[in-house]
Parts: C-alpha cells; sequence; structure tokens
C-alpha cells in the first residue's frame, strides 16, 4: 500500500513518533497496554520495509478491545506521519482516514472528551500540512470522520476550517465544492437538534455567523453561470439556518448577488432564453424570495435596507418593473412591519435618499412612490422627526442631473409643510414646558431655501428667505425661546455662508446681494 521510505523520511517519523508520544503525555492520554510498543514495532518495520504505515493499520485494526481515545490517537499520528512522509499521495491519507471511520462504526458520536479532541486532530492534520481545504475535500473519508463528532466539536471543526480558508485566501469558485465546503460546515449553519436554544452563549453565536458571513463574501467565480450556481447552493443552505442565523447570512449573499448583478449589466439576454443561463432578471427573482425570508423572521428593518439595495441595482439595469416591485415590497415592510417609532424614523430616510437617486421610473410610477414618501414622513410620531422627513422630501422633487426632476413648486411646498410642522412643534413645546424650546428647526429649513435658491428654483424668493431670517431672529429675542447655543452657531455660520456668497461677484453675488444678513446679540 505504501512505498518504500528513505532516511530523511524515517527522520521525519521519528521526530514526529516522539512528539506524538509527548503530546499524549501531556494530555494524559491513559491508552491499552503495549499501544506505544505497535507505534514503536511499526516504525522498526518502516524502517526495514518501508511498509511501516500499512503494517500499522494491520496492527490498529486487530485490537478489537482499543478504547476510543486511543483508536484515533494512533491514526492522528498515522496521518500526521503519512503527510509528512508521502505529501504527494493524498490515496494513502485517505486510506488512513477510511481505517479509522471503519474502527469506529457502530460508535455513535463520541462523547469523550479526549477522543473528540483527538478527532479534530486528525482533521487538522490536512489542514495544517497543505494550508488548503480544497486538498481535503478531495479526502473522500474526511467528513466521514467528521460524522463521529459530537455537536460542540462539530462546530469547532467547522470553525477550524473556515480560519484555514482566510487566513490562506483560498478560492472556493465552484458550486460543487461550495456543495461539498457547507456540508463540513453545516454545523455552524443550521440548528442542531441536540442543543437546546437557551443553551447557546449568544457571543460566541455572533462570532461563528460572522465568520459563516465573511466565507460567503469570500466566495467568487469570474464566469458568471457558475457564480450563479454557487450563489443558489448557498442560498439553499443558508436558508435551513433558522431565524436566528439569516439576518446574518443573507446579506452577504444579497451583496455578492448584486455583485454579479453589476457584471452583468449590460449584457444582452439569451435570445435563446436558456433556463440555465443568468440574467439580472433571474437573479433579483431569486433576491425578492431571499429577502422575504428576513420579514418573517422579525428582521423587517434589515430587510427593508435590503429591499432599497436591491431597487438601486433595478435601476442601475434600467428594469423599472424590477426596481417598482422591490419599492413596493419595502414600502409594505414600512407599513405592516416596523413600529418603533426610531426605526420609522430610520427606515423613512432610507426610502427618501434611495428613491432620490431613482433615474429609472416614469412620471407615474415615481408619483406615485413619491406621494407614498411624503405621506410617511407626516406621520411620524415626534413632530421634529416629521418636519426634518418633510424637508428631506423636497429633493424628491429636484434632482440637479435630471431635468425632467425639477419641479420648483412642490419643493416649495414642501418646505413650508415643514415650516409648519416647525412652528407646531414650538407651540406644542411652549404647551408643555412655558418655553418653544430651540430655533433649530426653522435654521435647518432657511439651510434649505438657501440650497434651492441657489440652484435656480424661482419659487424660492429673496422675500421667503427674508421672511425666514426675519422669523428666526424674532423666535431668538423672544423670552420664551429655550437658548440653544448648538442653534446659534449654526445660524451664525449660515449668515456667513450668506456673506461668502455676496462677496463672490458674478451671477452668485447677484443673486444674494439682496438678502440681508442679520446677526444675534
Amino acid at each position: 500500500m505504501f512505498g518504500n521510505g528513505d532516511g530523511s523520511r524515517a527522520s521525519v517519523f521519528r521526530d514526529e513518533f516522539e512528539l506524538t508520544v509527548g503530546q499524549r503525555q501531556d494530555h494524559g492520554v491513559k491508552l491499552c497496554p503495549g499501544l506505544e510498543m505497535i507505534e514503536r514495532a511499526a516504525y522498526k518495520l518502516h524502517l526495514l520495509t518501508g511498509k511501516g504505515c500499512a503494517l500499522s493499520l494491520m496492527v490498529i485494526e486487530a485490537q478489537p478491545d482499543m478504547p476510543t481515545v486511543g483508536i484515533v490517537t494512533l491514526y492522528s499520528s498515522l496521518l500526521t506521519f503519512t503527510l509528512h512522509v508521502h505529501p504527494d499521495r493524498l490515496d494513502y491519507a485517505d486510506q488512513v482516514l477510511g481505517a479509522c471511520v471503519k474502527k469506529l462504526s457502530g460508535k455513535g458520536k463520541i462523547e469523550d472528551n479526549k477522543a473528540t479532541k483527538q478527532i479534530v486532530a486528525l482533521l487538522s492534520a490536512p489542514l495544517q500540512k497543505y494550508n488548503d481545504i480544497m486538498t481535503a475535500l478531495k479526502l473522500s473519508n474526511y467528513p466521514r470522520v467528521m460524522e463521529y463528532l459530537d455537536i460542540p466539536n462539530t462546530k469547532v471543526m467547522a470553525t477550524v476550517i473556515i480560519q484555514s480558508i482566510m487566513k490562506n485566501g483560498t478560492r472556493i469558485s465552484t458550486s460543487e465544492k461550495v456543495e461539498a465546503l457547507f456540508e463540513l460546515i453545516k454545523g455552524l449553519i443550521k440548528d442542531s437538534d441536540g442543543i437546546p436554544k437557551d443553551e447557546l452563549d449568544e457571543d460566541d453565536f455572533k462570532e461563528e455567523q460572522n465568520s459563516v458571513a465573511r466565507l460567503i463574501q469570500m466566495l467568487y467565480n469570474d464566469d458568471a453561470e457558475e457564480m450563479f450556481k454557487i450563489i443558489d447552493t448557498v442560498r439553499k443552505h443558508i436558508l435551513t439556518g433558522g431565524p436566528k442565523r439569516l439576518p446574518f447570512t443573507v446579506p452577504p449573499l444579497v451583496f455578492s448577488s448584486l455583485k454579479l448583478v453589476r457584471q452583468l449589466q449590460g449584457q444582452e439576454e439569451n435570445p435563446f432564453g436558456d433556463d440555465a443561463s443568468a440574467t439580472p432578471k433571474k437573479i433579483f427573482q431569486l433576491l425578492n424570495q431571499t429577502i422575504e425570508t428576513l420579514s418573517g423572521v422579525l428582521a423587517p428593518e434589515l430587510a427593508l435596507q435590503l429591499y432599497l439595495q436591491c431597487a438601486e441595482a433595478a435601476n442601475d439595469c434600467d428594469l423599472e418593473p424590477v426596481a417598482y416591485e422591490f419599492f413596493t415590497q419595502a414600502y409594505i415592510l414600512y407599513e405592516e412591519e416596523i413600529s418603533d417609532s426610531r426605526a420609522q424614523v430610520t427606515a423613512i430616510h432610507l426610502i427618501i435618499g434611495t428613491l432620490q437617486r431613482m433615474h429609472v421610473f416614469g412620471v407615474e410610477n415615481r408619483d406615485t412612490l413619491t406621494h407614498k414618501a411624503t405621506g410617511y414622513s407626516a406621520k411620524l410620531l415626534k413632530k421634529p422627526d416629521q418636519c426634518r422627513a418633510v424637508y428631506a422630501c423636497s429633493h424628491l422633487f429636484w434632482v440637479d442631473d435630471h431635468d425632467n426632476i425639477k419641479d420648483g413648486e412642490r419643493v416649495l411646498l414642501c418646505l413650508k409643510r415643514a415650516l409648519r410642522i416647525a412652528n407646531a412643534a414650538q407651540q406644542m413645546a411652549n404647551a408643555a414646558r412655558g418655553s418653544t424650546g430651540s430655533v433649530m428647526l426653522f435654521i435647518e429649513i432657511l439651510n434649505k431655501y438657501l440650497y434651492f435658491f441657489e440652484k435656480g428654483n424661482l419659487q424660492i424668493t429673496v422675500a421667503a428667505i427674508q421672511g425666514l431670517i426675519e422669523l428666526i431672529m424674532n423666535e431668538i429675542q423672544s423670552d420664551a425661546t429655550t437658548s440653544d447655543p448648538a442653534a446659534d452657531a449654526f445660524l451664525a455660520s449660515t449668515m456667513r455662508y450668506i456673506e461668502f456668497q455676496k462677496q463672490k461677484g458674478g451671477t452668485v453675488g447677484e443673486k444674494y446681494e439682496a438678502i440681508k444678513v442679520s446677526h444675534t446679540g
């Protein structure tokens, strides 16, 4: 079975043998009587005949009463020796693993702690030798040995495998290899029946899932068809992960998929309609189904963010129906699943920001989505949040690089509505606390007026800006207004900006010349 060894290889084995015996003594492994004698005999036979490994396997197999820890320790020593002496003969290493499987057959999951540590050492040996999980995957008996690990040690071994991939930058570039790899690390990918969920350490769980997420991002193939198969394979595995894992594993899969979409962007679809071909539309369909799983596991905010990311990618591919569908799903989540007031504020600003960057929508679809966004903004719980969201919506009606999206009148309506909300916030503060609070909202709106004034919105007049400045100055001088150093600094900065624009001269200076700057105290 094994070929002849030379002197240097014998020297390697001598070192490995002595190290292995020392390790067993350090760990306090008590083997059956005569076990070390068997190893020494095998070593001598190897020196004499070059067949020490083969004879070792025969000797081990002939020991019916050897304890499990002894069996695994010997096979671990033998595998380490084999990898050093015959690094180019994976079939030899696989025979050692196969012999170990045969010897352990019928024993079920190994529960002895010392024995499981030796199995981890046995499985780690090929990774340490080749620094490449792909080589280990060529060993047909490798996953069969892993089956004997208990649940905690299955996770340990899966983590060792992922760490090896990360450390060595291993490229896993086919769906078949991904399938084999995910079978090996399934202990981290889906719930195990043997461990109650309340016994899982939260920090350990997060670290495990973050490592899986990093692994998903490393899977790549330049060929679009193969990459699509990899994505589909990963998706099949991670969707079995249960509600706690999906928020960790779905996002990296989504971003890998969007990377593929951008790679395919602009390519013509197969005119023959090949069902196997990867196209942006097919990938978006897969993404829609994948993200939907998050809304069912109490992660609606994350699902909404991913829907908007997909909408933006569909926009770049000029797929209006697809982009509209992703926005629709995001809106449904906002209405039905997101009830926390702070989460609503974050979500509405994400919606507004994404919608502002969309150019693919026709007039009807854009108006529908914009109307819904402004409606959501005005219904936020707190008046200041309402005000900021409403004035943010003004940007939906005026986009610099799109001449067909410059509706000055609707911009002004948004800003006036924001002013009314800011005024209502002042009145509510006065009724509740006896003071109107800060004028910060008014100053923020003033800056929006100045932005659109400078951009050439004819609805924003000097008179409107001047009136707003006077309103702010009156509020600041009122006894009912609460002192706010941040607001004072912001207003002073705004006034300096107006002065700076005046001094520029030319067209800009002429625009600002008529605005009279006021200074506080």
